[in-house]
């Protein structure tokens, strides 16, 4: 996380609003040599304090969480590259790179089993609702194919026990070389830069 606190005031809800959009994330696990990454879809519980995933069995950090262990879920949101020239304020600014990332630090805890066909089941069903066409279900597997999709997974919980954000979006400059910005952000590179420049033109409360 960004060490500036103006960019770590975003209200918690509004970071957890964030992460259960996204349903998506990078989980990453200690070892003895460098961390194990996995990118992992997920599904952020109500009151946002545990996320469901699933594994291959074949990913290192499967082999890992055999018991609970420490665990982190980072999740990103819009970013692009700022000019200096953008801000409109002279001589003596430099370039930067505006962002939001949310991190969920807990424990990874893997599930029984027989958890795995109902967090399976779960996570299709609130991705296709927001899928403009009848939702795809399980059901349309075939016996086979639904026996082997079980043996290759396994189910597993992150505890959240800490939540943390940055939203680095220019609040540290004037209010109007920060809406300046914005608005010539969409010329340059980066990803969803229309997302981002919303946010510099109103940035989240804090």
């Amino acid at each position: 996380m960004h060490p500036n606190p103006i960019f770590r005031r975003t209200e918690e809800a509004e970071s957890l609003r964030l992460v259960r959009e996204r349903a998506f994330g990078t989980l990453a696990v200690s070892t003895e040599g460098a961390p194990l990454l996995s990118h992992v879809p997920f599904l952020l519980s109500e009151d946002g304090s545990h996320a469901d995933l699933h594994l291959v069995r074949s990913n290192p950090i499967t082999r890992a969480a055999r018991e609970a262990l420490p665990a982190r879920l980072a999740v990103g949101g819009p970013d692009g590259y700022v000019s200096p020239d953008w801000y409109g304020m002279g001589p003596d600014q430099v370039p930067t790179w505006n962002y939001v990332a949310v991190h969920l630090t807990g424990r990874l805890v893997p599930l029984p089993q027989e958890a795995l066909e109902p967090l399976l089941a779960a996570q299709s069903a609130a991705y296709e609702a927001r899928l403009p066409k009848a939702p795809w279900t399980m059901d349309k597997l075939s016996d086979e194919a639904k026996g082997k999709l079980m043996r290759m997974i396994l189910p597993f919980r992150l505890e959240i026990e800490q939540i943390d954000s940055t939203w680095k979006l220019s609040q540290n400059k004037p209010d109007e070389a920060r809406r300046a910005a914005g608005a010539a952000l969409e010329t340059g590179f980066g990803q969803e830069l229309t997302a981002l420049a919303a946010l510099m033109r109103s940035p989240p409360r804090t």
